[in-house]
């Protein structure tokens, strides 16, 4: 197997999630990345801690702009010339529209939202979540490349101590992929750790009891050094950005600490967040769903609870 990561980067850092898939795809074989961009060049060294044999940068201020027509061009050429049969992404709102538009240039089969990829009888074999989450299915290609979209927090990054090879990518841009050009790029004020790449979220629901009492969870959330989530009937009331929507069809994290305040636990939220290390929920009613499925549970008034967990955390971390 031949696979070829997406490796999609912000700010200056590769993506958490990115970096896991392509920790994955080194331990299946042959394992190579792709940063695609303008001055991106300081980022080969992040990269190639992470199992690729090659490390192909296509650096052109063409690129600058997270549009993602350029970037079809750069995997499709690679594909190409290189004969990758597999490629990978880490879920975002890039790597989707990357991925479905490098599925219908090379006419390939691409599968998404995979929780995990395994190598069966020398086929590549998906997993994919499915009814809900209650069920996981096996998923399989046809002939031609094999592209899949993994969901968020899927898998760890684990550094290899390999050091990869270094190649320029040919960047040709088709004329279509010139039409469109970014204007301005609009960044959500929000203070603390990115929510899909945290290892601890403390997160809200309608328990609660409104929105002002937001500032019990961002108080925990900051003492604990995490990010702030919320479910669905918060962000619709209002209450929180949607930005921070945990659930079905908001956000899949996984952290490896998940604090649930005032949360009951319905199917849409337990899909976004049932992967997390360890998961910690905080109710007044004793027979809420997510306790059935959380680690430790307290029964309680989450206003007085939660203020005391505060501030038994920020004694704790001085």
């Amino acid at each position: 197997m031949s696979t070829l990561v997406f490796l999609e980067h912000h700010d200056g850092e590769i993506q958490k999630g990115a970096l896991g898939v392509l920790a994955k795809a080194a331990q299946l074989g042959d394992a190579s990345g792709v940063v695609v961009g303008s001055g991106v060049r300081s980022l080969t060294e992040q990269a190639g801690k992470y199992g690729a044999s090659n490390l192909f940068v296509a650096d052109d201020a063409a690129l600058d702009a997270p549009l993602p027509q350029p970037r079809v061009d750069v995997l499709a050429s690679l594909v190409r010339d290189h004969g990758f049969d597999t490629v990978l992404f880490a879920a975002s709102v890039l790597a989707a529209d990357v991925a479905a538009g490098l599925a219908a240039r090379l006419d390939a089969g691409l599968n998404w939202d995979l929780a995990d990829l395994t190598e069966q009888d020398g086929r590549l074999v998906g997993k994919r979540p499915a009814l809900g989450d209650s069920v996981v299915v096996d998923v399989g290609w046809g002939d031609g490349p094999k592209l899949a979209l993994f969901r968020s927090g899927t898998f760890d990054p684990v550094e290899t101590g390999r050091s990869a090879q270094v190649v320029d990518a040919t960047v040709q841009l088709e004329e279509h992929s010139k039409a469109a050009t970014m204007i301005e790029q609009a960044h959500a004020e929000s203070e603390g750790p990115n929510l899909e790449e945290a290892d601890v979220i403390v997160a809200g629901g309608r328990g609660l009891g409104g929105p002002e009492n937001f500032t019990l969870v961002e108080q925990l959330a900051k003492a604990l050094g995490g990010a702030v989530g919320a479910t669905r009937a918060v962000v619709d009331a209002g209450w929180y950005p949607y930005s921070t929507q945990i659930g079905q069809t908001g956000k899949t994290v996984a952290p490896k600490l998940y604090v649930a305040c005032g949360i009951s636990g319905a199917i849409q939220h337990k899909v976004g967040m049932q992967s997390s290390g360890t998961i910690v929920a905080i109710n007044k009613d004793p027979n809420a769903p997510i306790f059935e499925f959380a680690d430790f549970g307290v029964v309680g008034d989450i206003h007085q609870i939660v203020p005391k967990l505060t501030e038994l955390v920020r004694e704790r971390r001085g």
